[in-house]
């Protein structure tokens, strides 16, 4: 037996670095995608991330994988988790607040939940989850509201599409427990990047050719950002807190990024949200401590197993 993983100061800093990066994800976006194509916007993305992730790991003696099967299953992870999802926020970001689309993208524990359940089985739906997946989805109704959806106008389309993002993240992480268990994980996000970058790269000079050299420099370093900083830095940093504290816990960054775009969005661009986005994001909020259960737990001196160390 084994004590179960604490959470000390330090890490507790490291998750809000990681919170407040992430929550910068959604203001960078929407400065970048004000000047530049969509797809354009997550090719420089998902490329730039991929060149600084193979920059860092390399020399740290990681390998990049040879196996055809592997490189079959990144390419699914690239779509899945970077390429699509990327794609469908950056779209529903030129007509939503960015705080809307943090609250929104907080869906994908729910949806995550819901697909574990169907895909594995030891990960049933008990009474627990299932009032956890209620109140999230109940959260995101209030969040969105209903009444919008009476007629399907462009803002209704991109909660839509960053909902659909959420589940592309769901579905992705299942897949990655089912075909890249043996695989480190930094490698793993450095090659999905990479075939994230195969797709988007090309895609992108079909659609919308070459960027403009005239954008301004907020726009330059909006995708400078999203590059280095929200997508490899932040994976690195990630799984750094997994490897400390463990996953369970590391998920706990889902609760903190929200917050962070909202106030983001509001001292930077303006955006005032309505308040039914924030009553939505408490009830998603309360569903998601509800889904992580550690609250309801009882305490037993040293009797826990310790979470792993990785995915």
């Amino acid at each position: 037996m084994m004590q179960q993983k604490t959470i000390p100061l330090s890490a507790w800093a490291q998750m809000a670095l990681l919170a407040l990066i992430w929550g910068g994800s959604f203001l960078s976006i929407k400065l970048a995608v004000a000047e530049t194509g969509v797809l354009s916007t997550v090719a420089i993305r998902v490329a730039g991330a991929a060149a600084v992730l193979w920059a860092v790991l390399l020399p740290m003696g990681y390998r990049v994988p040879r196996e055809w099967r592997v490189w079959g299953a990144l390419f699914v992870m690239g779509f899945l988790n970077n390429a699509l999802p990327f794609t469908l926020i950056t779209w529903g970001q030129q007509s939503i607040p960015t705080g809307l689309a943090a609250i929104l993208n907080a869906s994908t524990a729910i949806f995550g939940v819901l697909i574990a359940a169907l895909a594995f089985r030891d990960e049933t739906l008990t009474a627990r989850k299932a009032l956890g997946v209620a109140l999230g989805f109940l959260g995101v109704a209030t969040a969105i509201g209903l009444r919008n959806f009476a007629s399907l106008d462009l803002t209704s389309l991109a909660q839509l599409a960053v909902l659909g993002a959420s589940l592309c993240y769901a579905l992705s992480g299942t897949f990655a427990r089912h075909a890249l268990g043996g695989l480190p994980p930094q490698v793993a996000a450095a090659g999905m990047l990479t075939a994230s970058a195969a797709m988007m790269v090309p895609l992108a000079l079909m659609r919308e050719g070459l960027p403009p050299a005239h954008h301004s420099a907020a726009a330059w370093a909006a995708l400078g950002y999203l590059a280095v900083i929200a997508t490899a830095l932040a994976y690195l940093l990630f799984y750094r807190i997994i490897a400390r504290v463990g996953a369970g816990h590391a998920s706990l960054v889902t609760l903190m990024v929200a917050p962070v775009s909202i106030l983001l969005g509001a001292l930077l661009l303006g955006e005032v949200l309505p308040l039914r986005a924030y009553a939505g994001f408490a009830i998603l909020a309360l569903g998601l401590v509800i889904l992580d259960g550690r609250l309801f737990r009882r305490q037993r001196p040293a009797v826990t197993l310790s979470e792993p160390g990785s995915p």
